[in-house]
């Protein structure tokens, strides 16, 4: 301020020019015309320090957008800067808010934990089935609390390419057969996977008990025809969808909720799961729900194989349908193909020492031939196998 009043008053009352004033002081010409515009308007307190913030910032978010954002994380505290992004579109707010403007909106408010975020691990990689009912995760997570204080356990599951949940089951005790139970409702409402994904657990599997034992979860599978995966010890990540999925469902619905009985809870858990599926929006699919992704995925499946079909009659092609039981016999070595194909004509594909079986175009397994004896091709002729099946014999 005095520097100002010094070079004023060198212009006014001692007349020195303006251009040797500005390079007396080492300012610029039209800074000077500025502080006697503000010395002939306002007088000495015109020279004070003024505060360089801009009149208006075209990035500002708008305010009535701003409450909009704060209104919705208070309703939903598990929304981040880019659900509220994509919440801001469906409501069709405008002007749309940015994920930056969001995040330093919620900054400003003290809705950001200050504390920082764990880096990912850069040999971390994220991978995913190509298609729907490939593979299911599944997995048994407590949480379900009833009145009387019984603690409850969920059989879950999640398709791995669409993060549809296939399973959500409530059981008052983890038993074999009440997880096989939810297990086989689910098969019978999506169909049966290829794989399916689990840890260790005694319901999953006996092979690291004191005997190596079928346990009924695995039989469901053999009977099938599903390839039962297991994680290595220690090795959560290995389903890391489904525990991020078990998250999602602790934040979401299991949050200071106490359940009046094993019905109510289950009716519940079953709105949600529907929602989660059908409305929800997930970030790892691009914001589209786990539904879009997993009916896409079934209508693109090949329906139409004639054209392969033909293409299978040379030497190394055989036939076999498909017994009751779900097993096929190639040289008396009997391979389960599942009970759900019981009827159909597969084509064997038989190369040196291994089988390739072939359901039209899903290859469903290869496997070690047993022997080596003379593979009979009985039912080799595909016209005469679809006739028969086309009279119903």
């Amino acid at each position: 301020m005095e520097q100002r009043y010094q070079a004023v008053l060198a212009v006014i009352r001692d007349g020195v020019p303006v251009v040797e004033v500005a390079h007396r002081f080492e300012v610029s010409r039209q800074a000077i015309h500025r502080w006697l515009r503000w010395y002939e308007d306002q007088g000495l307190p015109g020279l004070r320090d003024r505060s360089h913030r801009p009149p208006r910032c075209e990035h500002q978010m708008d305010p009535g957008v701003e409450v909009w954002v704060l209104e919705a994380r208070r309703r939903n505290p598990g929304w981040g800067p880019r659900r509220l992004v994509h919440e801001a579109a469906r409501a069709e707010v405008v002007p749309a808010p940015s994920r930056s403007g969001i995040y330093r909106a919620l900054k400003r408010a003290g809705l950001i934990e200050p504390g920082a975020r764990r880096r990912r691990d850069q040999k971390f990689r994220r991978w995913e089935r190509g298609g729907a009912m490939e593979l299911w995760q599944m997995d048994v997570v407590g949480g379900i609390v009833l009145s009387g204080g019984t603690d409850c356990k969920v059989l879950t599951g999640i398709d791995d390419h669409s993060r549809f949940c296939v399973c959500a089951g409530v059981m008052t005790r983890a038993t074999s057969r009440a997880v096989c139970a939810h297990f086989a409702a689910a098969l019978r409402r999506h169909g049966v996977p290829q794989e399916v994904l689990t840890d260790n657990g005694k319901v999953f599997t006996g092979r690291f008990g004191i005997k190596d034992v079928e346990v009924l979860f695995d039989r469901i599978c053999r009977e099938n025809g599903i390839d039962h995966l297991l994680t290595a010890p220690r090795r959560p990540t290995t389903t890391g969808k489904i525990e991020r999925f078990h998250r999602t469902l602790r934040q979401e619905f299991l949050t200071g909720r106490v359940f009046s009985d094993l019905a109510s809870a289950q009716a519940e858990l079953d709105a949600w799961v529907g929602s989660y599926n059908t409305e929800r929006p997930h970030s790892a699919l691009g914001m589209a729900s786990p539904a879009t992704r997993f009916t896409t995925a079934q209508r693109t499946r090949p329906a139409d194989t004639s054209a392969v079909l033909t293409e299978r009659s040379g030497d190394g092609w055989i036939s076999r349908r498909v017994a009751t039981n779900g097993v096929i016999s190639v040289t008396w070595q009997q391979v389960s193909c599942g009970k759900h194909r019981a009827g159909r004509l597969l084509d064997v594909q038989v190369q040196g020492q291994t089988l390739q079986i072939w359901d039209g175009e899903e290859l469903i397994k290869t496997v070690l031939r047993a022997n080596c004896k003379e593979v009979r091709k009985k039912h080799a002729s595909r016209a005469h196998g679809h006739a028969k099946m086309a009279a119903g014999v």
